[in-house]
């Protein structure tokens, strides 16, 4: 039992060291996605620059202790190599994961894969520190207390990954729903006459999502001085939806090279509308099967019991 408490004591150390980080280590202040359309082209190009090192934690020197600015790199240096074990990816690959998931939607993209390593890792703790509890509580012996700690980790660990890949998905499934009307819009804008910025203008000024507000972005920085081409590229580079980055390579070739862009976009509305069809017939057919389940499972051997209750007095008699 003396192991059994060493062990806890160790788990909650380590949960109070990571709730200790979590505390000093705070993301920055919100007040950069307000300020972040106003800032540099050169900031706006996606990914690690020469100042990353100063990005990724710029802090606050006002209004802060001055342990707690002592404290917070040597904490940081201590738990945030634990953390990258979780997500072994590097932070410019994770960093695009986390931008195509939506998550920390008010963090600079440098300073995202920081937290939310942190966050994971404090989710992780969590898991191990939760299961090592329950097996010390029902009095079991200290490799049974280890081993239930360790399948926490795994738990934690499956869970995070499973949080990001549910993000990625559920923003593919939005960006899908939202392109084949972005599609008829800028089909319609440009068949009367207009250009292919001009149709993105028009939609991004009367029309609201996650695509619009990609292409929102590539009209920014191609305000800002880049080509189109090469904006609509990086748009297609990092949306998360395969569909997407297809609209996005058809609109730059229209605009580079002068193609009518109406019936390429409604040639891709078509396509998008029988993959909802097939979706939607996919899943139809999967609920089909688990409406099945539950009268095999459970109603199909009650009627076997009720059939078979009276064969015994049939045959022996009674």
């Amino acid at each position: 039992m003396n192991a059994g408490l060493t062990v806890l004591a160790v788990a909650s150390s380590v949960v109070f060291a990571v709730s200790g980080v979590a505390f000093w280590v705070k993301p920055p202040r919100r007040l950069a996605s307000r300020v972040r359309p106003y800032s540099s082209a050169a900031r706006m190009e996606f990914g690690p620059g020469p100042d990353y090192a100063g990005r990724i934690d710029p802090g606050r020197t006002a209004g802060e202790g001055a342990i707690r600015r002592l404290l917070r790199p040597m904490l940081t240096g201590m738990v945030y190599p634990l953390a990258r074990i979780l997500m072994p990816m590097d932070d410019r690959e994770l960093a695009i994961r986390l931008r195509q998931s939506g998550l920390f939607p008010d963090l600079e993209e440098a300073t995202r894969p920081r937290v939310y390593r942190m966050q994971s890792l404090g989710l992780v703790v969590v898991y191990a520190a939760g299961l090592g509890g329950v097996a010390l509580l029902s009095g079991g012996s200290s490799a049974r207390v280890i081993l239930f700690m360790a399948a926490g980790v795994t738990l934690g660990a499956l869970q995070v990954r499973a949080r990001l890949s549910a993000a990625v998905r559920r923003r593919r499934e939005a960006i899908r729903s939202e392109l084949y009307t972005l599609n008829q819009l800028v089909a319609m804008y440009t068949r009367v006459g207009g250009g292919p910025i001009q149709g993105l203008r028009y939609v991004v000024g009367r029309a609201r999502g996650i695509a619009v507000e990609e292409i929102a972005e590539v009209l920014h920085l191609h305000d800002r001085g880049w080509v189109f081409a090469e904006a609509m590229a990086r748009a297609e580079r990092l949306t998360p939806e395969p569909e997407a980055a297809r609209t996005y390579r058809v609109m730059a070739r229209s605009q580079e090279q002068g193609s009518d862009l109406s019936d390429a976009l409604l040639g891709l509305s078509k396509d998008l509308r029988a993959m909802r069809r097939d979706a939607l017939r996919r899943a139809a057919a999967r609920r089909r099967i688990l409406m099945v389940i539950p009268v095999v499972v459970v109603l199909a051997p009650i009627t076997m019991l009720f059939m078979a209750a009276p064969i015994p007095s049939i045959v022996f008699g009674g």
